[in-house]
């Protein structure tokens, strides 16, 4: 009895030991600046984007979206209700979503075997009514994501970008995007592993906060900007596959703040992408 009570101490004080490691392990990691940074890449805010080289991206093998769908998900009750502000917000990046595929600017990708495709025709867009956290990990936006694939079939060509309001922020880590206590950047996409394939997706963060904003542009317009950045780097960058081998910078990555972001095509924002063709920052084909 004595030496049975002993190995249940012993597998009692073991479990404790390992319960505490892993519980260290997980402190560890969420105290870590950018703790996603093995699966997803970020777009820093105003002022903490490095200058890029001026070399060109490579194709590293990992392969692009030639025919790319982008899902919309927008977690929030009031982008649903139509007195609030949110209610045409969400609209209205659906409509830039819808033409994004189509414009100019996006034809710059073709270069990198990105074709000219209707972004929206995918499955349906969703409007989750319930209330996201005022902090949403990433295990959040990657659970939010799945709940939408329990009900929808999942593309592998298909980007899966959830939009938050302002009453949430994104982190990563200590890291955050806008409303969050340390602005680090405004947007990130991702890839993970799921049952039915290697998930793409993102996180939409509203752009509520000066480091990512253009002085003079509506949310709509500064989350155009984001949502075409976003679009574009995981199109031609879905698994971590194809960028600059010197700096890990994207398509996108290379140009967002400088140039100064633009108003082009049907009204809508965008950013400038990088062309290899051209070895610098172009706004269209």
């Amino acid at each position: 009895m004595r030496t049975r009570g002993l190995k249940h101490a012993l597998a009692l004080s073991c479990g404790l030991l390992a319960t505490a490691a892993n519980a260290a392990t997980q402190e560890k990691m969420a105290s870590r600046p950018f703790a996603d940074a093995d699966h997803v890449i970020y777009s820093p805010a105003r002022g903490g984007a490095r200058l890029p080289l001026k070399s060109n991206v490579t194709n590293h093998g990992g392969g692009v979206l030639a025919s790319a769908k982008v899902v919309l998900i927008f977690w929030g009750p009031n982008f649903s209700n139509a007195a609030s502000a949110d209610f045409a917000y969400a609209r209205t990046l659906q409509a830039f979503r819808n033409q994004f595929g189509w414009s100019q600017e996006y034809g710059v990708l073709q270069q990198y075997g990105v074709n000219p495709s209707d972004l929206g025709s995918g499955t349906p867009d969703r409007f989750d009514t319930s209330t996201p956290p005022v902090n949403v990990t990433d295990a959040s936006v990657q659970a939010e994501v799945n709940r939408y694939l329990t009900t929808n079939a999942f593309n592998n060509s298909t980007v899966y970008e959830v939009v938050i309001p302002r009453t949430s922020y994104s982190s990563s880590g200590t890291s955050t995007s806008c409303g969050g206590p340390r602005l680090s950047y405004c947007t990130y996409h991702g890839h993970y592993s799921s049952v039915p394939g290697t998930v793409k997706y993102s996180i939409q963060p509203y752009p509520s906060c000066s480091g990512c904003k253009v002085s003079g542009w509506s949310d709509a317009q500064n989350e155009e900007h984001f949502v075409g950045h976003t679009t574009c780097n995981a199109v031609t960058n879905p698994v971590n596959g194809w960028w600059d081998n010197a700096t890990g910078e994207e398509v996108c990555d290379k140009c967002t703040w400088s140039p100064t972001p633009f108003i082009g095509t049907g009204g809508y924002a965008y950013q400038y992408m990088w062309s290899n063709q051209n070895g610098g920052c172009i706004r269209t084909k």
